[in-house]
C-alpha cells in the first residue's frame, strides 16, 4: 500500500502529529484507474468504453502537464532549504512512472480487446497495411480533396528544438530514402496531423454489411508519397509519437500590464513549456528516436515511454458510432421539473419556496429560464454572478448581455485562471465587456471557484441561486451538480456579501448562514465534526455522510481520523482524489468510502451531519483540499427546506451503497467492488426516482 505518515504541523497546539497520508497524486493514478477498469467492463455499452479510454488517455496528459510539472519542478530546485522536497518529489515521481508503465500495458491490452469485440459488432478499425485497393483509392481521393495543403513535413536538421509543437497534437516521424547512384540517401522529417481539420477516425466505405475505419495516421502513411510528392523519394516509414509540456503558465507580474493582458501572455508561454513525457511507437527505428529525444532537451526525470503504434488515445472519446446507437448508452432525457415549468413566474416560485435542481437528471434549462425571465423582467435591479467555465455558444452569457441592454446593472465574476480554459474565458470577457456587462477578474492571489448569483429585485424578496457545479450548459449534460435556487433572507444577504468581499477583499466581512473560504470554511467543518464527536460521547446520533470529489487536505484528513476514533459511523462518496487510508485498526475503522465512476462524472459535493438528531446538510463548490480552503472563493450553504434536505441525503446515501458502480476506496489502490452485496447502480435508481417524482 503505497502510503506514509505524513508529519503535520498544527498551528493551536503548535506541534507535528504523524497520520497515515496517502499522497495526492498516488492518489489520483488509482482514480484514473477506475475510468481504465470501467473500459475494460463487458456489460459497458462498446462505445462507452471507447469513450471511457479516450477519458483516461485525455486525463493522463493533463495530470503530467500539470501535476507531474508541478512536481518536476520542485525535484529540479538546487536549493539546499528544500532538499527534503526535492528528493520526496524525486521518489513520487519515480513512484508514478512505475504506476504508469503497469497502467499502460493493461490499457493497451484493453485497446486490443476493445477493437476486437468491435469487429464483433461488424465495426473494422483497419490499419494501413490492411486496405484494399479500393479502399486505397477512397484515401488517396480523399487526401487530394480534403488534405493537400494541410500536411507540411518539417525537417528535423531545420530545427534545434520542439519550440512551438503544439502538445496536443499527434506526429509521425516520417523516415523518407532515395537512391543515388549506387548509394541510398535518407532524410528525416516529423508532420503534424490535422485532427482538427477531418478528426482522428476517417470512415471508409461499408462493405458487405460492414463499417470501415481507419486512424488518420494510416490515412497520412498510405499518402506519404503524395506528401513528397516531386522529390523523388521512393520509400516511406512512419512512426507516432507525441509529447506532453509543462502547463504552468509564466504570468508577468509587471504593474503596467492588465490582468486580461496577463493571462493572455500566459496562454501564449504555456505552448512553450519544456517537454517532460515522450510517448513513442516501439517498433520506432533507434536512430530516428535519437532525431525525436533529441528535439526535446529532456533531463533524466522526464518519461520516455514505448508504447503501441497510435498515441493520443483522447480522440477515442469521439470515435464515429456508424450509426450504432445501440452501442451506447441508452438516453435519459433531462428531466424538466413540473414545478419550474409553465407560464407562471419561475422568480416568483422561488420567491414562494426554495427550488433545486439536479443536473443532468433535471434539465438545466430551468436555470436558463431564471437567467432569461431577470434579463427582461421590470422587477428586476441587478444580477451578480459568479463564471468559472463556460460553453461555446453560452446561453448564460447571452441571457446576461441580452440584461445588461435592457438596463439591469449586470455583474459577472469571471475566473481567468480556469485551468485550459483562459482563452475561451478572456474571449467571453470582451464581448460581455462590449455589450455593458461589469466584468470582475476575481481576487489576485485568490480563484474565484464558488457557483453562485445573486438577483436583486425591486419587488419581494431576492432571490440567489447556489451550486455545486458550473453554470455551464455542457458541463450540466455530463456532470451531476446541484443547484440550491432560494429567497431565505439570511441565505441571500450572505451570497451578496460574497460579491463584497470579492470586490472589496480589503474589506473584514462575516458570513452568517454560508461557509465561505478563505475566511472560515475550515474552521466551521472543523466545528461540525467536533459537534460529532462530542454527541457520540454523550450517547447521542453521531453520524458524518459526505459526497465530495476529493479529500486531501491533512487537516480535514486527520479530523475524520479523530472523529472515527471517537466511533462516529463516517459513510462517503469520493470520485477522486482521496487520502484517507481506512480500515486501519484504532484510527480509521468507522470510516467507509464508495468511488463511483458510470455515464455521468460525480461532481456534487454534499454534506450531511447528524447533529444529535436535528440533522444539518449543506452543499456548495468546495472539496476538502488545501487550495480550496487556503486559496480560492469557495461557498457552501446550508440547506433548510424539508424535502430538499432530505433529498440530498438521498443522493448521498444512494451513492455510498452503489455496488454496480462503485469501487471500494481504501488507499491500496485495489479498486475492489463489493460484488457480495445486492446489485444496485445509484445514477439509475435516481434517474429513475426522479421520473416517478414528475408524474
Amino acid at each position: 500500500m503505497h502510503f506514509l505518515y505524513k508529519k503535520i504541523y498544527f498551528p493551536m497546539t503548535q506541534k507535528k502529529k504523524e497520520l497515515p497520508y496517502l499522497e495526492r497524486d498516488i492518489s489520483w493514478m488509482y482514480f484514473n484507474r477506475r475510468i481504465l477498469q470501467e473500459a475494460a467492463r463487458p456489460h459497458v455499452p462498446l462505445l462507452e468504453r471507447m469513450a471511457f479510454l479516450g477519458i483516461y488517455s485525455n486525463n493522463l496528459d493533463e495530470f503530467f502537464r500539470v501535476r507531474m510539472a508541478t512536481q518536476n519542478r520542485i525535484a529540479e530546485c538546487t536549493d539546499k532549504s528544500t532538499s527534503r522536497e526535492s528528493e520526496h518529489a524525486k521518489k513520487l515521481i519515480k513512484q508514478i512512472s512505475k504506476q504508469n508503465t503497469e497502467y499502460t500495458k493493461i490499457f493497451e491490452e484493453t485497446i486490443r480487446q476493445t477493437t476486437e469485440d468491435l469487429k464483433k459488432e461488424n465495426i473494422y478499425l483497419i490499419s494501413d497495411t490492411e486496405v484494399s485497393s479500393e479502399q486505397l483509392d477512397f484515401i488517396r481521393s480523399y487526401y487530394k480533396e480534403k488534405l493537400s495543403g494541410s500536411i507540411i513535413p518539417i525537417w528535423f536538421s531545420a530545427i534545434r528544438y520542439f519550440d512551438f509543437e503544439n502538445d496536443e497534437n499527434i506526429y509521425l516521424a516520417v523516415k523518407v530514402s532515395r537512391q543515388q547512384g549506387t548509394k541510398q540517401i535518407s532524410d528525416y522529417a516529423f508532420l503534424e496531423l490535422p485532427v482538427n481539420i477531418c478528426g482522428r477516425f476517417i470512415r471508409l466505405p461499408d462493405h458487405e454489411e460492414k463499417s470501415y475505419l481507419i486512424y488518420l495516421d494510416d490515412v497520412i502513411r498510405c499518402c506519404l508519397p503524395l506528401v513528397f510528392e516531386g522529390l523523388e523519394y521512393t520509400d516511406f516509414q512512419a512512426y507516432a509519437f507525441k509529447f506532453t509540456r509543462d502547463a504552468e503558465m509564466e504570468i508577468d507580474n509587471d504593474l503596467r500590464t492588465g490582468t486580461l493582458q496577463k493571462i493572455s501572455k500566459g496562454v501564449k508561454s504555456r505552448r512553450r513549456g519544456e517537454p517532460l513525457r515522450v510517448i513513442y511507437d516501439a517498433c520506432m527505428p533507434k536512430d530516428m528516436l535519437r532525431r525525436v529525444l533529441k528535439k526535446m532537451d529532456l533531463d533524466k526525470l522526464d518519461t520516455v515511454i514505448a508504447s503501441g503504434r497510435y498515441q493520443n488515445h483522447k480522440d477515442f472519446m469521439k470515435f464515429p458510432d456508424c450509426g450504432r446507437s445501440n452501442l451506447k448508452y441508452p438516453q435519459w432525457p433531462p428531466i424538466l421539473k413540473k414545478e419550474l415549468d409553465g407560464n407562471d413566474s419561475i422568480l416568483t416560485k422561488i420567491q414562494k419556496k426554495d427550488r433545486f435542481i439536479h443536473v443532468p437528471f433535471h434539465s438545466f434549462d430551468s436555470f436558463i429560464r431564471v437567467l432569461q425571465e431577470a434579463a427582461v423582467n421590470k422587477h428586476v435591479q441587478s444580477i451578480k454572478i459568479t463564471l468559472y467555465r463556460l460553453a461555446k455558444e453560452s446561453k448564460v452569457v447571452k441571457a446576461l448581455m441580452a440584461a445588461a441592454r435592457n438596463g439591469k446593472k449586470v455583474t459577472v465574476v469571471i475566473e481567468l485562471l480556469a485551468r485550459f480554459d483562459e482563452a475561451s474565458n478572456i474571449n467571453w470577457s470582451k464581448k460581455m465587456q462590449d455589450a455593458g456587462v461589469n466584468v470582475i477578474f476575481g481576487v489576485e492571489g485568490l480563484k474565484v471557484h464558488s457557483k453562485i448569483t445573486h438577483i436583486k429585485m425591486k419587488k419581494g424578496p431576492d432571490i440567489a441561486c447556489i451550486s455545486t457545479g458550473n453554470f455551464h450548459e455542457g458541463n450540466a449534460r455530463m456532470y451531476t451538480d446541484c443547484m440550491l435556487m432560494t429567497a431565505a433572507p439570511r441565505i441571500v444577504k450572505d451570497v451578496h456579501s460574497v460579491f463584497d468581499f470579492i470586490e472589496r477583499p480589503y474589506n473584514p466581512v462575516k458570513f452568517k448562514e454560508l461557509l465561505v473560504s478563505p475566511n472560515e470554511m475550515r474552521n466551521k467543518f472543523i466545528a461540525l465534526i467536533n459537534n460529532e464527536i462530542k454527541n457520540k460521547k454523550a450517547g447521542k446520533d453521531a453520524y458524518i455522510k459526505i459526497k465530495i470529489n476529493h479529500i486531501t487536505d491533512p487537516f480535514m484528513v486527520n479530523k475524520l481520523y479523530e472523529a472515527s476514533q471517537a466511533g462516529v459511523d463516517i459513510q462517503l462518496v469520493v470520485r477522486g482524489n482521496c487520502s484517507l487510508i481506512t480500515g486501519i485498526e484504532g484510527v480509521s475503522e468507522n470510516i467507509r468510502i464508495n468511488g463511483i465512476i458510470d455515464r455521468y462524472l460525480e461532481h456534487s459535493r454534499i454534506f450531511v451531519f447528524a447533529s444529535g438528531g436535528e440533522e444539518k446538510v449543506f452543499i456548495g463548490s468546495a472539496d476538502w483540499m488545501p487550495r480550496n480552503l487556503n486559496n480560492r472563493i469557495e461557498v457552501i450553504t446550508p440547506v433548510y427546506d424539508p424535502v430538499i434536505k432530505k433529498e440530498m441525503k438521498h443522493i448521498v446515501e444512494d451513492g455510498f451503497k452503489d455496488t454496480m458502480q462503485g469501487r471500494i476506496v481504501d488507499g491500496s489502490g485495489k479498486n475492489l467492488f463489493r460484488e457480495e452485496e445486492t446489485p444496485f447502480r445509484s445514477q439509475e435508481a435516481l434517474y429513475n426516482h426522479y421520473l416517478n417524482e414528475n408524474i
